[in-house]
C-alpha cells in the first residue's frame, strides 16, 4: 500500500480522502439515525431524500449489504482506509451501524481494523483466490456429482431461470449485481443436497472469492462475466444428462475462473 511520510493513505474522519460508495439506506432508517444524531448534538449531512424501500433488515444489515456490494464492485478500494464517520456521512447514517457492519466484514476477512483510523480494505492476491477455488472444488465437486446421479431432470430444468438471470446480470457489466445472481444460482443447486450447513459454508467461501483483486476492473469485464454465466447453463445441461466427467470439469474450471 502506498504511504506518505510513514502513514497509510486513508479517508479522514468526516472527510473521505477516497471515493466511498454512493449506495443509500432507506429514508426511514436515515431519519431514525438523523434524529439520534441530533439528540446527541452530532452534525448531520443533508442529502436528497432516498427512495422509500421495504425494510427487510436493520439499519446495520442494510449497511452491511451496501458495503458488501461496494467491496465486490471495487468502490471500496483494496488497500485504502475508510473511517466510520466518513462512510456514515455518505450513507446518511451515524458511524455506529457502519462500524458494526465493518466489524462483521473484519471477521470475514474483507477488511482489517486500523486503530483510531478506521478500516483498511484487504488487498487480495491471486494465490488467495486460487486457494479459495481449491477449497470450493473439494467441497462442491463431490456434492454435485452425487446430485447428478440422484436428482431428476425436471429439477434441473426448474433452475434454468436462475442460470438465465446470471446471464442477464452479466450483460450489464455490473460485478456486484452479477455476484448476487451468481451466488443465488449456486445456493439453489447445493440446496438440493438437503445439507444446510454445507450451503452456508459454501456460500461464505463463494462470497470471499468474489472480492476483486487490486488490479481488477471495477465494473468487471462484461465478456468475462458473460463467459462465467454461460458455464451455469452448460453445468445444468451436464447435470441433467448425468455426464459426471463434464460436471467435474466444468465445476473446477468455473471456480478457477472466479477471479476473472
Amino acid at each position: 500500500m502506498e504511504q506518505q511520510q510513514g502513514r497509510p493513505r486513508e479517508a479522514a474522519y468526516g472527510h473521505a480522502a477516497t471515493q466511498v460508495p454512493s449506495v443509500r439506506v432507506p429514508e426511514q432508517a436515515r431519519g431514525e439515525q438523523a434524529r439520534g444524531e441530533q439528540a446527541r448534538g452530532e452534525h448531520t449531512h443533508s442529502e436528497p431524500p432516498a427512495p422509500r424501500l421495504v425494510q427487510r433488515h436493520s439499519v446495520r444489515g442494510q449497511i452491511l449489504d451496501a458495503l458488501r456490494a461496494a467491496l465486490v464492485s471495487g468502490e471500496l478500494v483494496p488497500g485504502e482506509v475508510y473511517s466510520g464517520p466518513a462512510l456514515g456521512a455518505r450513507f446518511g447514517v451515524s458511524a455506529t451501524p457502519v462500524r458494526e457492519a465493518m466489524q462483521q466484514l473484519a471477521q470475514e476477512g474483507a477488511v482489517e481494523v486500523v486503530p483510531n483510523r478506521g478500516f483498511r480494505v484487504t488487498v487480495r492476491t491471486s494465490v488467495e483466490l486460487a486457494e479459495l477455488a481449491e477449497v470450493r472444488s473439494l467441497i462442491e465437486v463431490p456434492v454435485m456429482l452425487r446430485l447428478a446421479r440422484t436428482i431428476p431432470v425436471a429439477r434441473w430444468c426448474e433452475l434454468r431461470p436462475l442460470a438465465e438471470a446470471t446471464t442477464a446480470a452479466a450483460a450489464t457489466g455490473n460485478r456486484a449485481a452479477y455476484a448476487e445472481s451468481d451466488r443465488a444460482f449456486h445456493r439453489a443447486i447445493l440446496s438440493l443436497s438437503g445439507n444446510r450447513q454445507l450451503v452456508t459454508v459454501a456460500d461464505d467461501l463463494h462470497r470471499r472469492s468474489q472480492w476483486p483483486l487490486l488490479t481488477a476492473d471495477p465494473l468487471g469485464r462484461r465478456a468475462d462475466l458473460l463467459a462465467d454465466a454461460a458455464e451455469h447453463l452448460a453445468l445444468l445441461d451436464a447435470l441433467a444428462a448425468q455426464d459426471l466427467t463434464v460436471v467435474q470439469s466444468l465445476v473446477r474450471e468455473h471456480f478457477a475462473g472466479a477471479d476473472r
